[in-house]
C-alpha cells in the first residue's frame, strides 16, 4: 500500500470513527458531570451512598446496554455488507427484524425483572442497606427508562452500519445537554422544584432517553433517510434476516451478558470490602469509562467499514481499515494513559470531597493508565472480527478472561493476600491483558474472511 492509499484508509476510518468518539466521550462526560453533581448535593453520609447506588444500578444497566449493543451487532454488520453490495433497500426490512428482536428478546425481560424485583437485584449486586435506602427510587426510574434506551441503541446501530455516524451524535449530545439542565434542577431543586436528590438524576436520565425516542421516530418516517420504517407497510417475517441477527448478535449478546454478570460477581467481591472502598471502585470506574469513548469509536467504525467491504469482496480493504483503526486507537491509549498516570487524584478530587476515597484512588488510577494500550487494540480488533460476523470467538475470549482470570485473581488477592481494591484492579488488569492477547491471535489467525451471511 502506497501512501496515498494509507492516507485515504486513515481519512475515511478518522470520518467514520469521530463523530462516534465525540458522541460517546460527550456522553461519558455526561455521565461524570451526572456523578459530580451527585457527590456535591449534600452531606458525605448521603452522597456517598448515592454515589455507590449509581454505581450499583449502573452494573445492572451496563448489562441491559451491552446485550442491546451486542444483539444490535447483527444489525450493523449485516447493514455494513448490503450498503457495500449495493442492496440498500433491504435495509428497512432489517431494521424491523431488529427492533423485534431486541425488544421480545431484551427490553421486556429486563423490565420485568428489574420493576418488580428492584430492591433483590440491587441487593444481589452487592448493594448495603443505605445504598438500597437513598437509590432504590433510583434504580426503579432508571431501569424503566431502559424501555426507551433500548429502542434507541438497535436504530443506532443501524444507522451506523449504514455509514452515518453523524445523526447519533447530534441526537445524543443534545439529549444529554438536556439531561444536564434536568439534573441541576432536579438534583438540586431549582426554577421550582423540590430537591430529588439522586432520584432527580435518575428522571432526568429517563427523559432524555424519551426524547431521543421521539426525534429517532420522527427520522424513521422520513423516506429520504437509509435507515427508515414505513409503519403503513405490511411486515413479513424473512427467516434469512432473523438467521443472520441471530448467527451474529446472539453470541455477541451471550458474550457480553456473560462479562456482565462475571463484573456483577466481581462487583460483590469488591462491595465486601465497605461502602467507601465501592464508592471508590466507583468513582475510577466512571473515570475509565471516558477512556471507553476512543476504544468503542474506533471497534463501531471497524465494524461498518469491515462489513462494508466484505460486501464488496475486497478483503485487502478489511485489513487495511483495521490496521489503520488500530494504530489511531493505540494513539489514543497513550494519551489518556499519561493523563490518568499523572492526574489521577486530581480527577477523583472533582467527584468527592472524601479524602479517604480520593487516597484510596491514587494506585488504582495508575493501573488504569496502564490497561488503556490494551483495552483500546481489543476494542478496535474485536470490532473488526464482529463486522465480519465473527461473534463466537470474541465469545469465547472474553469470558474466559472475565471468568477464569478476573473473578479468581481478584478474590485470591483480595482474601488471600490483603490487597483489598488494588488487588481487583490488578485482577482487571491481568483480564485485559489476556483478552488483548486472545483476540489479537485470533484476528492473525484470518478465518474471519471466510464467513458468509445469507
Amino acid at each position: 500500500m502506497n501512501e496515498v492509499d494509507r492516507k485515504m484508509y486513515r481519512k475515511e476510518s478518522i470520518n467514520l470513527t469521530l463523530p462516534v468518539f465525540l458522541e460517546l466521550l460527550i456522553s461519558s462526560l455526561f455521565g461524570v458531570v451526572d456523578m459530580i453533581m451527585v457527590g456535591n448535593s449534600g452531606l458525605v453520609s448521603v452522597t456517598t451512598p448515592a454515589i455507590a447506588a449509581i454505581g450499583i444500578t449502573n452494573q445492572v444497566m451496563l448489562v441491559g446496554i451491552a446485550i442491546a449493543q451486542a444483539l444490535s451487532a447483527g444489525g450493523t454488520a449485516i447493514i455494513s455488507r448490503y450498503c457495500g453490495a449495493k442492496r440498500g433497500d433491504e435495509i428497512p426490512n432489517v431494521v424491523r427484524h431488529l427492533i423485534i428482536l431486541v425488544a421480545l428478546f431484551l427490553i421486556l425481560p429486563f423490565l420485568l425483572i428489574n420493576q418488580v424485583f428492584p430492591e433483590s437485584m440491587m441487593k444481589f449486586i452487592g448493594a448495603e442497606k443505605d445504598t438500597i435506602t437513598v437509590g432504590l427510587k433510583y434504580f426503579k426510574v432508571i431501569t424503566f427508562g431502559f424501555l426507551f434506551q433500548g429502542f434507541n441503541l438497535a436504530i443506532f446501530a443501524s444507522m451506523r452500519g449504514a455509514g452515518d455516524t453523524k445523526t447519533p451524535m447530534i441526537i445524543n449530545t443534545s439529549v444529554n445537554i438536556v439531561n444536564v439542565i434536568l439534573n441541576y434542577i432536579l438534583i438540586f431543586g431549582k426554577l421550582g422544584f423540590k430537591s430529588y436528590g439522586v432520584t432527580g438524576a435518575g428522571i432526568a436520565t429517563t427523559i432524555s432517553h424519551v426524547l431521543a425516542s421521539i426525534v429517532l421516530v420522527k427520522l424513521l418516517l422520513n423516506d429520504k433517510h437509509i435507515v427508515k420504517l414505513n409503519f403503513g407497510k405490511r411486515f413479513n417475517f424473512d427467516k434469512n434476516i432473523m438467521y443472520n441477527l441471530t448467527k451474529i448478535g446472539v453470541p455477541a449478546a451471550i458474550e457480553q451478558a456473560g462479562f456482565r454478570i462475571g463484573v456483577i460477581f466481581f462487583i460483590k467481591i469488591v462491595s465486601g470490602l465497605g461502602t467507601t472502598v465501592y464508592a471508590t471502585h466507583q468513582i475510577v470506574s466512571n473515570i475509565l469509562s471516558l477512556s471507553f469513548a476512543p476504544g468503542q469509536a474506533f471497534g463501531i467504525a471497524a465494524s461498518t467499514l469491515v462489513g462494508r467491504s466484505l460486501g464488496e469482496n475486497r478483503i485487502d480493504k478489511a485489513e487495511l481499515y483495521v490496521k489503520e483503526i488500530n494504530k489511531l486507537a493505540m494513539g489514543a491509549a497513550l494519551v489518556y494513559g499519561f493523563i490518568f498516570y499523572f492526574f489521577g487524584p486530581v480527577i477523583t478530587g472533582f467527584y468527592t470531597k472524601d479524602t479517604q476515597i480520593i487516597k484510596e484512588s491514587i494506585e488504582v488510577m495508575r493501573i488504569v493508565a496502564i490497561i488503556q494500550p490494551f483495552q483500546a487494540s481489543t476494542f478496535a480488533l474485536a470490532g473488526g472480527l464482529r463486522g465480519a460476523g465473527d461473534t463466537v470467538s470474541t465469545l469465547i475470549i472474553t469470558l474466559f478472561g472475565v471468568v477464569a482470570v478476573r473473578i479468581i485473581v481478584a478474590y485470591i488477592l483480595i482474601n488471600h493476600f490483603g490487597l483489598g481494591l488494588l488487588g481487583a484492579w490488578i485482577a482487571m488488569m491481568c483480564d485485559q491483558t489476556v483478552r488483548w492477547i486472545g483476540i489479537t491471535v485470533r484476528y492473525k489467525m484470518g478465518r474471519w474472511k471466510d464467513i458468509k451471511i445469507r
